[in-house]
């Protein structure tokens, strides 16, 4: 198994992609790898030209399988290109692993309760009881994404261990603000609205770290009247008259944090008696009613479940990451990653740049020697110089800044999906062993 990824930030699209593909052909060559799945992430600036763009990667890598992303920014590597023209190509030599690529064209309607519904949408994504994840990027401006996951949740199929197998990991598409401008493909494929993806079952170990971008404030608090999104009333209040109560009460550092606005925590396993930073769903407060006193999230919301209110906060995101990234480092090695982080953490969030995909190059890049370590950094234009060092000696990490991140909540074998905002969503790829077909089911979750 060998990853490689390559960043260009060339204004020409077609450039941009040759040479950034061309760096990873030549990474996997040195290896003697071939390239099976071959992933394109681009910003705004390259949208139109998404058809010459897939035509070039699949030329130059030969992949089975190529997907392309839009989005605000780019990340390769240690580097994060933040809303300027860019372009990151991670390429997977895969041996073993079966590629089914996919896009919403074959989705049935998306109601998880439907075992109809759940059983053609197994069928479609290549669902396996082998199956290792599911990579799923989406238009957030044509797909239902609350009711896709959940669906995508069911339609997994079970492993021999009787758990649901494999992860789904993924973002949506955050180059526009309006419908109609992202741009996704799969092949030969493009499309600018929809969902695309690629199933990934076989000899494969996929590990997940969510890492949160937000620090709890005040008390849990139990919603006890609630509609659609709107939260009515929190421990028998006006959630409105709560919320205020927890804003006035807070120290003057969480009060400077109210800048990046105010988020409410849903608590995923109810059974738990103490809740960490983990085991929070974070949504946006999105509005007040001082009418009703009522105040509205970005989500659907039930009477009994558990919310407190959240700051983003950089130093509780850097701390939270750095924990997460040293357990992962107890394991082998990983081949290589793909980090889908949010387009409101980088220099939004932290004071300097390249944070995240910093603090993951430098978890898994072994030490080189000392005078290897105090030569200056590569530069990222990327076009290839004859005769020059294949660049991307690195780890090999590939993603974007997404408007909303897909991951499980939880490490344990089957951990259902969610969309979060705000959160680091890093996939680690490792050499997994066959799973024998003996005994397994084939049955949707």
């Amino acid at each position: 198994m060998a990853f490689a990824s390559a960043l260009s930030a060339l204004t020409d699209s077609e450039r941009a992609v040759r040479a950034a593909a061309e760096s990873c052909a030549a990474q996997l060559a040195a290896r003697g790898a071939r390239c099976d799945l071959a992933v394109l992430w681009f910003s705004s600036h390259h949208v139109e030209q998404a058809a010459t763009m897939s035509a070039a990667l699949r030329q130059i890598l030969g992949p089975t399988h190529a997907l392309g992303i839009s989005g605000e920014s780019v990340i390769s590597g240690a580097q994060e290109l933040e809303r300027t023209p860019g372009v990151s190509v991670l390429a997977a030599s895969l041996p073993g692993v079966r590629l089914a690529a996919f896009t919403s064209d074959a989705f049935p309607p998306l109601d998880a309760d439907e075992p109809e519904h759940v059983a053609v949408l197994s069928g479609g994504i290549g669902a396996a009881s082998d199956t290792a994840a599911t990579l799923i990027f989406a238009d957030p401006f044509s797909i239902p994404v609350l009711q896709m996951i959940p669906a995508f949740n069911r339609a997994r199929r079970r492993s021999q261990a009787g758990a649901a197998a494999g992860v789904l990991v993924g973002g949506l598409a955050s180059a526009a603000r309006a419908p109609g401008g992202n741009a996704l493909f799969v092949d030969d494929r493009v499309r600018r609205f929809g969902a695309v993806g690629v199933t990934l079952s076989g000899p494969l170990r996929v590990d997940t770290i969510v890492s949160q971008g937000c620090r709890a404030v005040g008390e849990p608090l139990v919603i006890t009247r609630a509609r659609n999104n709107l939260i009515l009333q929190l421990a028998g209040r006006p959630a409105r008259d709560v919320m205020r109560e927890v804003v006035s009460e807070m120290s003057p550092p969480d009060r400077g944090a109210l800048s990046g606005g105010l988020f409410v925590g849903r608590v995923i396993n109810e059974y738990k008696e103490r809740f960490g930073r983990n085991d929070f769903l974070i949504r946006s407060v999105v509005g007040e009613d001082p009418a009703s006193g009522a105040i509205a999230v970005a989500d659907f919301v039930r009477v009994g479940q558990t919310v407190q209110f959240h700051v983003r906060d950089a130093d509780t995101a850097s701390q939270d990451l750095s924990l997460l990234l040293d357990a992962q480092r107890l394991h082998d090695p990983p081949a290589g990653a793909m980090l889908v982080t949010c387009n409101g953490r980088g220099t939004r969030l932290f004071s300097k740049g390249h944070h995240d995909a910093g603090a993951i190059s430098r978890a898994f890049t072994p030490l080189g020697a000392g005078e290897q370590l105090a030569k200056p950094g590569s530069m990222i234009a990327s076009e290839p110089v004859p005769g020059a060092p294949v660049p991307g000696a690195g780890f090999a990490l590939g993603g974007f800044f997404a408007a909303g991140e897909i991951g499980p909540v939880g490490s344990a074998p089957g951990s259902e999906s969610y969309l979060h905002a705000n959160t680091a969503c890093v996939t680690l790829f490792r050499p997994g062993l066959p799973t024998p077909p003996a005994g397994t089911s084939n049955r949707p979750e």
